[in-house]
């Protein structure tokens, strides 16, 4: 271990290997799986874990003789003075840490603080402009209306992970869900009162975003892509109504859309508006029929008049009639 001071502030290199229980969540031999929050701490500041090897204390007892002789020097050195504020103390620890990086080595030429300037300066980099927010991983069941349970708040992910186990990720501002290492979703964290749900209308099978998409509002748009015959249809029917009934009426009407076309809608509409004053869906459909057939008798009779107008077209001598 190298400790020195740079540019007024305190860097400690750790050259050893750890293999604490908090940090490595299980100790294979090969590559040990660390502990998901220490593994991104430790990408956050580009650095690299080496957990030592299970039962080998030589991987670390030279590292910790070191942690043991800066511990005594500075504390030895300090045990008899008496500071008043934290400032004071963190001034006179400086110090006596710039003291003992100064110092000569006793076996091999230099000193701590040459070695680290001649051999490890020049790989230090910037650290972020951010300090790492520290995260907490969970686990958690996507339920069957696709919303994952956190800490008593629900929040949405696509429908096609339902009953599937994710990963959740955890800041003190978001949430991130996880599945095989994937990300699938991110959410703003919620607080305060439980219960609370963050839904994605993205998240939604189409027939549940269509339900969430049924407002007066939506309806409104939609009756103005048919005509103006449409839109004022529609507005009678918000206007007369209570919401939830209109909705209800309006979700009849625009499923009419599936047997006709907006032409056909707009002016069965405007006939309507015409001969009613209380114009009802059920009015429309018997118009909008009566339209239908009107059409379809004179399209069968257009047919029988071209039919009776052309008669046999083949001529008397296809036949032989015209022999000589």
């Amino acid at each position: 271990m190298i400790l020195f001071i740079f540019d007024c502030q305190l860097y400690i290199n750790y050259s050893f290997s750890l293999n604490l229980k908090t940090g490595v969540t299980k100790a294979l031999r090969g590559e040990p799986i660390l502990n998901e929050a220490y593994r991104e701490l430790a990408d956050y500041y580009r650095t690299e874990i080496v957990p030592s090897r299970v039962r080998k204390p030589k991987d670390k007892s030279s590292v910790e003789g070191t942690v043991g002789y800066i511990s005594r020097q500075i504390i030895a050195s300090l045990r008899n003075y008496h500071c008043f504020h934290i400032e004071d103390l963190n001034q006179k620890i400086f110090e006596k840490l710039e003291e003992i990086n100064t110092i000569d080595f006793q076996k091999r030429p230099g000193s701590r603080k040459k070695v680290f300037e001649e051999e490890e300066k020049s790989y230090l980099q910037q650290l972020p402009q951010t300090r790492y927010k520290l995260t907490e991983w969970k686990s958690a069941k996507v339920q069957l209306n696709y919303h994952i349970q956190v800490e008593r708040m629900y929040y949405s992910v696509p429908y096609d992970y339902v009953r599937e186990y994710v990963d959740v990720r955890l800041t003190t501002d978001l949430i991130e869900v996880y599945f095989k290492e994937a990300r699938i979703a991110s959410h703003k964290r919620l607080n305060g009162e439980i219960g609370q749900y963050s839904t994605n209308i993205d998240h939604m099978p189409d027939n549940h975003r269509l339900y969430l998409e049924h407002n007066p509002e939506n309806n409104r748009k939609w009756a103005e892509t048919i005509g103006t015959s449409m839109a004022q249809f529609v507005s009678h029917i918000l206007e007369m109504n209570v919401e939830k009934k209109a909705l209800n009426i309006l979700s009849t009407l625009r499923n009419l859309t599936t047997k006709y076309s907006k032409d056909e809608l707009e002016k069965s509409t405007q006939i309507l508006l015409e001969i009613s004053t209380n114009p009802t869906v059920s009015v429309l459909k018997g118009v909008l029929e009566r339209s239908k057939k009107r059409k379809q008798k004179a399209e069968k009779n257009s047919d029988q008049t071209n039919i009776d107008d052309h008669g046999f077209v083949r001529g008397a001598k296809y036949f032989g009639g015209n022999k000589k």
